[in-house]
């Protein structure tokens, strides 16, 4: 409940960046994935970090209101009939506030105090095959793509984009995969915040397995407690993803697993953000390890999940 959270978490400011949309729920080739702001209240011992991860407003009694969208919703009343359903937020319906309508869910940090705070955008991809086909039947040079791309690597276009100033969009979404780990692990790491602390989030070139180790030991200030807490929390949910019907028959592509823990040595990981999330022709299943080829509608959520697993266990002690 959110009288429960501590003092020095204050969340009612979760709703400062939350922009209404006419579109209760844009198509899956235009969706995005809308930061959320956890800002905590000025004071000595607590300076205000930020935290993106949904836009939110805070709701009563221990939920959180996230902006609708009928694709998360329907994903979220199959979720709470599956086994899946203690590793995702508890969903209560939808509501609605000053016009417009949110799905409730339970507030993730509400048992937590002072929380650390990660976000692992999981699987090979995060674009849908949808947003492929979209793209290529509307081909369209994007400047504003071609300048993103600029600014993480100035040697990326080619003569013709340089010539454009522009690329496509199917170019720029599959460039954009390979310059973190989720094409090499199948899942890169968004941003973390860790307590009292500012955000953070330059992980666009954290690639290698090294790095990605390096990151994670950096959240977890080296807690062998803490890292425990976390491996036997994921070995739980991969065995349940692979009994899972919902899973099984799911392309489940821009999730991410919220992984969050305290000074008490608390840890939680849940699965976060179905929006592009969408469940497949009745005759198909995915194994999620697949590689994915066009048409095949694997995303890689499973090996990046076996990847994730591999590296937190190499950073616990031999014994």
């Amino acid at each position: 409940m959110l009288d429960q959270i501590p003092p020095s978490i204050d969340l009612l400011s979760l709703s400062q960046r939350f922009q209404p949309s006419a579109n209760p729920c844009p198509p899956l080739s235009s969706q995005k994935t809308p930061p959320l702001e956890i800002q905590y209240p000025p004071s000595p011992q607590s300076p205000p970090p930020l935290l993106w991860i949904w836009s939110f407003h805070v709701g009563d009694y221990g939920t959180l209101l996230k902006r609708f969208c009928r694709t998360e919703q329907q994903c979220y009343l199959r979720l709470m009939t599956d086994t899946l359903r203690p590793f995702v937020p508890a969903y209560h319906g939808v509501v609605q506030q000053d016009k417009q309508d949110y799905n409730m869910m339970d507030n993730l940090l509400t048992h937590f105090h002072t929380p650390a705070i990660m976000d692992c955008k999981m699987g090979s991809r995060t674009y849908l095959e949808e947003e492929l086909h979209i793209a290529r039947e509307r081909p369209q040079p994007r400047n504003d793509m071609y300048e993103k791309m600029v600014a993480m690597d100035p040697e990326a276009p080619t003569v013709h984009e340089r010539a454009q100033q522009a690329v496509l969009k199917t170019r720029y979404m599959q460039w954009r995969e390979t310059l973190s780990s989720t094409a090499t692990l199948g899942f890169r790491i968004e941003g973390f915040r860790k307590a009292n602390e500012e955000c953070h989030t330059n992980f666009k070139r954290t690639k290698s397995r090294e790095q990605v180790m390096a990151a994670l030991d950096k959240f977890v200030e080296s807690s062998t407690h803490i890292v425990w807490g976390y491996l036997r929390q994921l070995k739980q949910l991969r065995q349940v993803l692979e009994a899972s019907d919902f899973f099984r028959t799911h392309e489940v592509v821009g999730s991410s697993l919220l992984f969050v823990h305290d000074w008490t040595g608390r840890t939680g990981v849940w699965m976060i953000d179905f929006g592009k999330t969408v469940a497949l022709p009745p005759h198909l299943t995915l194994d999620h390890r697949t590689p994915w080829a066009e048409g095949n509608r694997e995303d890689g959520y499973l090996r990046g999940l076996d990847n994730l697993i591999d590296i937190l266990a190499d950073m616990l002690p031999l014994t």
